[in-house]
């Protein structure tokens, strides 16, 4: 039995209450008993953060303990009789047993013994409990991934299933009672559920809209009718047990192969295919888990992304920008994405869908973040050359530490031009980190030292000029910390990149006007001096624009920033300025940035206008925290890539996958460049019905 003596971490667990009959169907005859039986299931914590409120069920107590709310269907007698329990197979019937036998299958068979003896007792879950008692307060949800302290190179994201739970219960027993089928709206308005006992029932299906409870870590479908289980299912990744015995399941989808947490997989008592039968019994759960994953196919591809037009004024000087974190291969990883295919998350099989992606996008500019030294040397550069692209790259400030062959390995940013159609002026990179200690007013600051200094950020800043306009920009390519424990540290590394931009662009508005336009043919980033014929054949460079002030040039920010819209980041970079008691600051210290407060003169707003649903799409975490800020005195939006087929969303709990390289998504936006003799009428980025379908 369950210990009562232990009250911390208290959840209360619904039982089908009077006020949730209108999800259900139920039948009402002849009641039919069995004794009841404990139903233990195992949870281990797989996970290198923490998890949900773990517990263990057995003779050893657990370490916490559910509340039940008082309130049952005492109006209910189900009719549930032993031919329910159909299983579609003998009792006992296993295929191969013997020696290739694992400890798993054998508890899997006490726990499908201990399902079949079940009591058809309405709420059985509940009742075996013999706790009454409502949580006093409300339950406080542990983030699928707690910030870590000192570890720079875990790449994470603040959780978002925190958002949808519930703050006294997340539990719910609907079993025993005879049930036909559940609303689609069980799944909608219960999203918080953590478990999920639906188990002695008569349903013949699952709704597709199962999928919905994202947080979802226990779910009991025994002894009912099921035939097949919903694609859906692969969107549950936390589920830890899951439970099917005694159904009539022949098949499993491959989509199971998502729930990489799973540790008990219970299928005994199901006609299941033999293939599928011999792994598990042989292998355990989790090889069954893998084996569906690793032969995952990779399905329809989703429709392209809607490009969507907001202005077609003719112009004559427009240009295009592309910013993607490709996920770096060092950080692509089984352990952080365990719902992947290994073969999928290999640096062979994404680099090529990346390559490709950039060469459809067919950007004047490209901002690249998470790419290593190695992948722009022997990859990158080689294979945009092709597409008449040049860059620029530079690895975080740690490569410069380490010797050549660990250095290779360090991320960094890459930003790529069209050399048709730029000449580079000129390019600095900004080290966030060393920037801060050699700031006269961060001396001696022990936040400086402690929290900022380990955090060797960087952003690349380009100047180019158009060859055929004469046109000047500065673009700002950039990868901000990720830990949501140091938003601080986020808003500092930001505030010294715009404070260098700002110096940057006055001492650029000074920059010469172009004499000798072919000599800048020449000045190549990457060394190489050669040029190609097509280059050789380019026209000379217009006359260059002059500008009166640094915030006068055009000017474009692009990365990812590991913040959204309620973020010290987003405040400073959009309305120019934050308080020196900016809550993101908390109580550091930074100089004059927390006495004085922090700005930049620059009248910067997303491409975007915050109307993409996600950039970064994971199964604990999808938001915007990708951009590209563009300066609305010298530019205006033309048109933005839009969001991702959401229909297509619908069975794919996270990215990377097949179709999608990276967990970040790719954005790009195309804008013109206003004339200093006649000013644009801003346009917002409100998606409307003029759009264009790519790919």
């Amino acid at each position: 039995m369950f210990s009562q003596n232990h009250q911390q971490n208290q959840h209360v667990m619904m039982n089908g209450a009077q006020s949730h009959q209108r999800y259900m169907q139920m039948g009402m005859a002849n009641k039919f008993q069995q004794p009841a039986s404990q139903h233990p299931h195992g949870q281990q914590q797989h996970h290198s953060h923490p998890q949900q409120n773990n517990h263990v069920g057995g003779q050893g107590g657990i370490s916490h303990q559910h509340t039940f709310s008082s309130g049952t269907m005492s109006n209910v007698t189900p009719n549930f009789t032993p031919s329910n329990l159909h299983s579609g197979t003998p009792n006992n019937n296993h295929i191969g047993l013997g020696e290739n036998v694992s400890e798993h299958w054998q508890h899997q068979l006490q726990l499908a013994a201990e399902a079949r003896a079940a009591s058809s007792t309405p709420h059985r879950h509940c009742r075996k409990e013999g706790v009454s008692r409502v949580s006093k307060g409300p339950v406080e949800a542990s983030p699928e991934h707690s910030p870590r302290a000192g570890n720079d190179e875990a790449r994470n994201r603040p959780t978002t299933n925190q958002e949808i739970r519930r703050q006294d219960w997340d539990a719910m027993d609907l079993s025993g009672q005879g049930l036909r089928a559940l609303s689609p709206s069980l799944f909608s308005d219960y999203k918080f559920l953590g478990k999920l006992y639906i188990d002695n029932n008569r349903l013949t299906r699952l709704d597709p809209s199962l999928g919905r409870l994202r947080v979802l870590t226990h779910l009991d479908a025994s002894n009912n009718q099921l035939r097949e289980i919903p694609e859906e299912i692969g969107m549950l990744v936390n589920l830890k047990s899951l439970l099917l015995f005694h159904n009539r399941i022949q098949s499993l989808p491959n989509e199971l192969g998502y729930l990489h947490k799973l540790e008990m997989l219970g299928v005994e008592g199901n006609p299941l295919e033999e293939e599928l039968k011999e792994e598990i019994i042989r292998s355990g759960s989790k090889a069954l888990v893998t084996h569906l994953r690793e032969n995952m196919e990779a399905g329809i591809a989703p429709n392209g992304r809607d490009w969507h037009i907001l202005d077609e004024t003719p112009t004559s000087d427009t240009l295009s920008v592309l910013s993607y974190n490709i996920l770096c291969d060092k950080y692509a990883t089984a352990s952080q994405y365990g719902y992947t295919p290994s073969e999928v998350l290999s640096w062979s099989y994404r680099r090529n869908i990346i390559l490709d992606e950039i060469k459809d996008l067919d950007a004047d500019i490209v901002c690249l973040q998470e790419v290593d030294q190695e992948r722009y040397n022997e990859f990158f550069r080689r294979e945009l050359a092709h597409q008449d692209y040049r860059g620029f790259f530079s690895p975080r400030a740690r490569a410069k530490t380490m010797a050549d062959k660990e250095a290779r390995f360090v991320d960094g940013c890459a930003t790529f031009y069209k050399s048709r159609k730029y000449i580079l002026l000129d390019k600095h990179v900004i080290d966030f980190a060393n920037t801060a200690i050699n700031r006269p007013d961060m001396k001696g600051e022990h936040d400086v030292f402690n929290r900022v200094m380990p955090r060797d950020h960087i952003a690349v800043v380009t100047f180019f000029e158009n060859r055929a306009t004469g046109s000047r920009l500065i673009v700002v390519n950039v990868h901000i910390y990720w830990d949501p424990a140091y938003e601080d540290v986020k808003l500092v590394q930001v505030a010294i990149m715009m404070d260098q931009v700002s110096r940057l662009a006055d001492r650029w508005a000074k920059h010469a006007p172009c004499a000798d336009k072919t000599a800048f043919r020449h000045a190549e980033l990457d060394g190489e001096a050669s040029l190609t014929p097509a280059e050789e054949s380019l026209d000379e460079p217009a006359a260059s624009q002059e500008y009166s002030s640094g915030t006068h040039i055009p000017l474009l920010v692009c990365g990812d920033f590991n913040s959204g819209d309620k973020t010290g980041v987003h405040d400073l970079i959009t309305q120019g300025h934050v308080s020196h008691d900016h809550a993101d600051l908390a109580n550091h210290s930074y100089g004059n940035f927390t006495r004085d407060g922090m700005s930049h003169p620059f009248n910067l707003k997303s491409a975007y206008n915050d109307e993409l649903i996600f950039t970064n799409y994971t199964p604990t975490f999808n938001g915007v925290i990708d951009y590209i800020w563009y300066s609305t005195n010298a530019l205006q939006v033309r048109g933005v890539l839009g969001n991702v087929d959401l229909a297509y969303l619908r069975k794919v709990p996270g990215f990377p996958n097949h179709h999608f390289p990276s967990d970040h998504l790719a954005l790009k936006a195309e804008f013109a460049v206003k004339s200093a003799r006649k000013e644009i009428k801003a346009v917002e980025a409100k998606f409307g019905p003029q759009k264009e379908r790519r790919g």
